[in-house]
Formats: structure tokens, C-alpha cells, sequence
């Protein structure tokens, strides 16, 4: 027992800054997704009020929902390359915190349609910073010999808090009102919105007095800074770090395609709201189990064999999701894309981090998350397009846009670790 739990523990054995970073981003990922529960609720409550501009209730809630993540993915680059000009990456991310934090508590007194959608904007913003420059610095403090486990430790962490949030939040607003100690009383969304701003004040402590700036970080911030298209080795017609993006649209697509079909997933399958969340939550709950075992064996048998074998397991375990007829086999599919994923996306991460030049961390890396975060916004609107044209039209067209990633990733894109790597070996004492 004692060998087995060394082991657990021996799996998140990194850099405490990574380990402390990946906490930080757990519990603003708690508070963060907290609103994805709780900010449809409070749309629809008595509360908000205000000018629509024509629009139906369900598509504002659309639009302050999708608005996040656009305006995430459009500014990482921005953010990615600044944080490699001036060489920094910790004042980016308690930018990013501090933002988030403030943009929370903004949320107790918005009352109108149009201040959710620019709170919302703001918080979209806020985490542009966060993200590339969290990625960069995860990498940074990582060597080709650790990058892939110290990339799966980052993401472990912070998809238990982005799990976390959702299970509670919906109960936090249900068994609103509150009293507080002191006498006053606070609904039930109040009370829900103060948590996001403490989890995310809470990260900004964790940053603030556990995390630093790797001295290198400074000393090779770049001045170049592009992305390249095309591979200027001439080897491959595209770049493998570009590549990598695509492949990341594709695959976030193909992933989002389930989450904005609920009616009529329940319909097909004859089910209620709770087996839904279960399949929904079965992605998460592979990610959670596997980022970091993966993490760890791309650093030993390398990164392109399981970003391949990824995006292969990737093809059928989206396509079935159109045609399978239980919730049980729902479910399944649900795990194993959810194994796919993290088979393409720790080992993604690393494979770019090696690729990287020094002071490039940033700018490089926030290609790959601005196309998942893309495709994660992306994925929704194309289910809700397609769904009326047949239940299976969305997920034959996720297949069909990782076949074409899959063809990418293996036709563009070479192995970057030139031995493999020893796993460590821990006593029995």
C-alpha cells in the first residue's frame, strides 16, 4: 500500500512552481466554471432585465456564452507574443487573475442584458492572459526529458477544478438565500458569484507567493516572434507547430459537437438530465485519470505516437456517438473520446514546447490553445446547425473534420524526442 501511494505521488513529482501553478489554475477553474452553470440561471431569473435587441433569451445566453470563449482565443496570441517581448510571464497571469477576480464580483450588480455580455467580454479578456502565459511557463520550467509529465500534471489539475465547478454550482444557487453570520442575507446567485471571485482571489495569492520567473525567461525574451505556415526546413509543407493548431480545432470541434444537443440526445435515448451530465462528464473524467500517466510515457516513448493514436481513436469514438441507441454505449463513447483527447493534448503541448526557441514559449504554445478554444466555441454553434438536417449529421462532421487531422498530424508532423527516456524507479522502502 505505502509502494502504491509512493507511486500516486511520484506521478505529480515536478517543479513545485508547475505544481503550485497547476493548483492556482484548479481553483480558478472551479470559480470559472462556475458561471457556465450559474449564469444561464441567472439570465432567465426575475433579476436581469433590460434592452434584448430582438433577441430570444436562449440566444443572449448563447451570446454571452460563446462571447468568452471567442474573445479567449482571439487575444492569446497577443498575449503569448507580449509575454515573450518583455521576457515575463507571472505578471501576465496575476493580470489575467486579478481581472477575473474583479469581473466576478461585477456580476452581484449587473442587471441588464448588455452588462453580462461586457462582463463576460471582459472575463474572455482577463483569461487570454492567463492561458499562453501559464503554458509558457509550464513549459520553461520543464526540460524534453520532463515536458510531457509536467505538461499532464498542468492539465490534471486544472480540469478537476473546471469538473469541480459545475457538480456544485447549480446547488449553490438552488439553496439560496443565505444568512451570513453577521445578519445580512444574499441570494442564492450572489453567493455564487462571491465563490468564483474567492477561488479566483485565491489563485492570485497562490501565484503571487509560490511562483517565479525562471531567470532564462528574461534573458531570451525574442524579438522574433512569427508563426510560420509553412515548414521552413522544407521537409513538410507545413509547419508541425501549425499543424498542431489545426489538428487542435479539429479535435476541440469534434469534442464540443455533444454539448449544446442535450434535447435531443435525451430524446433519441430515451433518458433524463442525469444521464446527460454523465456522459457529458465522462470526457472530463478521462482527461482527469490520464493526462498525467500519458504525459509521462510521451516522455519516454515519445510524442508523436500518441498524438496519432489519438486522433485515430478520435474517428470512430465521435462518429458512433450519432448512432449508438442506449446510454450505457453513449457513455462509453463519451469515456474513450475523452481518452483520445488527452492521448492529443499533453503530448501536443510538449511536442510545441520542444519545438519552441528560447523566449518563443508563449507566442508558439498559444497557437495550440487558441485553436482549442476556438473549436470549443465552434463545436456548439455546428451541432446546433446541423442537428435539424439528422441527429447524426454533427458528429459525421466532427469525424470528418479529425480525419482530415488526423492525415495532418501524420503526414506534417516528425518526432522531437531523439532517445527515449528511462522511467523513474522508486525504492520500495
Amino acid at each position: 500500500m505505502r509502494s502504491l501511494l509512493r507511486r500516486v505521488l511520484a506521478q505529480f513529482a515536478v517543479d513545485r512552481r508547475v505544481l503550485a501553478l497547476a493548483f492556482a489554475r484548479m481553483a480558478d477553474g472551479i470559480g470559472n466554471s462556475f458561471l457556465i452553470i450559474v449564469i444561464p440561471l441567472y439570465v432567465a431569473s426575475a433579476t436581469v432585465d433590460g434592452r434584448t435587441f430582438g433577441l430570444e433569451e436562449a440566444m443572449i445566453i448563447g451570446i454571452i456564452l460563446s462571447l468568452f470563449g471567442f474573445l479567449n482565443s482571439s487575444f492569446q496570441p497577443f498575449t503569448g507574443r507580449l509575454s515573450d517581448r518583455v521576457g515575463k510571464r507571472k505578471p501576465f497571469i496575476l493580470i489575467g487573475l486579478g481581472g477575473l477576480a474583479m469581473t466576478n464580483v461585477a456580476y452581484i450588480f449587473a442587471e441588464t442584458y448588455l452588462s453580462l455580455v461586457v462582463i463576460r467580454g471582459l472575463q474572455g479578456v482577463s483569461v487570454a492572459f492567463i492561458i499562453p502565459a501559464s503554458i509558457a511557463l509550464v513549459n520553461e520550467l520543464a526540460t524534453a526529458q520532463d515536458r510531457g509529465g509536467n505538461m499532464g500534471v498542468y492539465n490534471t489539475f486544472r480540469l478537476v477544478g473546471f469538473g469541480a465547478g459545475p457538480i456544485v454550482a447549480g446547488a449553490v444557487v438552488n439553496l439560496g438565500p443565505y444568512t451570513l453570520p453577521a445578519g445580512p442575507t444574499i441570494s442564492g446567485f450572489d453567493a455564487a458569484f462571491s465563490i468564483a471571485a474567492i477561488t479566483a482571489v485565491a489563485s492570485y495569492l497562490l501565484v503571487t507567493v509560490l511562483i517565479s520567473d525562471p531567470d532564462a525567461t528574461r534573458a531570451n525574451a525574442s524579438a522574433d516572434l512569427s508563426i510560420s505556415i509553412r515548414d521552413q526546413s522544407g521537409s513538410h509543407l507545413l509547419d508541425p507547430i501549425f499543424t498542431l493548431g489545426i489538428a487542435s480545432l479539429f479535435m476541440a470541434t469534434s469534442i464540443a459537437l455533444f454539448a449544446t444537443i442535450q434535447p435531443q440526445v435525451n430524446a433519441r435515448l430515451d433518458q433524463g438530465s442525469t444521464w446527460f451530465g454523465l456522459q457529458f462528464a465522462a470526457f472530463i473524467l478521462a482527461q482527469v485519470l490520464l493526462q498525467t500517466p500519458i504525459g509521462r510515457a510521451c516522455d519516454r516513448y515519445g510524442r508523436r505516437p500518441f498524438i496519432v493514436g489519438g486522433m485515430l481513436l478520435l474517428l470512430p469514438t465521435t462518429l458512433v456517438q450519432g448512432f449508438v441507441t442506449t446510454s450505457e454505449l453513449m457513455f462509453v463513447a463519451r469515456l474513450l473520446q475523452g481518452i483520445a483527447g488527452a492521448m492529443v493534448f499533453a503530448p501536443g503541448l510538449a511536442l510545441a514546447g520542444d519545438l519552441a526557441g528560447e523566449g518563443e514559449s508563449g507566442s508558439k504554445l498559444a497557437v495550440l490553445t487558441m485553436a482549442f478554444g476556438f473549436g470549443i466555441a465552434i463545436g456548439p454553434l455546428s451541432s446546433g446547425a446541423l442537428v435539424g438536417y439528422g441527429f447524426a449529421m454533427p458528429f459525421v462532421f466532427g469525424t470528418a473534420l479529425a480525419a482530415i487531422g488526423t492525415l495532418l498530424v501524420y503526414t506534417q508532423i516528425e518526432e522531437t524526442l531523439e532517445t527515449t527516456q528511462p522511467l523513474p524507479v522508486l525504492s520500495n522502502d
